[in-house]
């Protein structure tokens, strides 16, 4: 799941990186639809537009350490 989105984000990283550093980005498809300067209003915004699991919340930066946060639908809490 989301293979799409975080395969655009890695292609396309030297350009995201020069325009969104430091910010938060919602990838959808092969889009950027959003960039939020917290990962909760990127959460926040995305829900009211897409369904969850269809959208990755990715920060911007350049280092390799990148944190990726992958919301799938089919969750369960416990």
């Amino acid at each position: 799941m989301l293979e799409k989105e975080y395969k655009y984000y890695e292609s396309n990283k030297e350009d995201l990186v020069a325009k969104y550093s430091g910010q938060f980005i919602v990838i959808y498809g092969d889009k950027i639809v959003g960039a939020y300067t917290s990962r909760e209003d990127a959460l926040t915004q995305s829900i009211k537009k897409y369904k969850i699991g269809a959208f990755l919340i990715q920060e911007v930066a350049s280092s390799s350490d990148d944190d990726v946060m992958m919301f799938h639908s089919q969750v369960a809490f416990v």
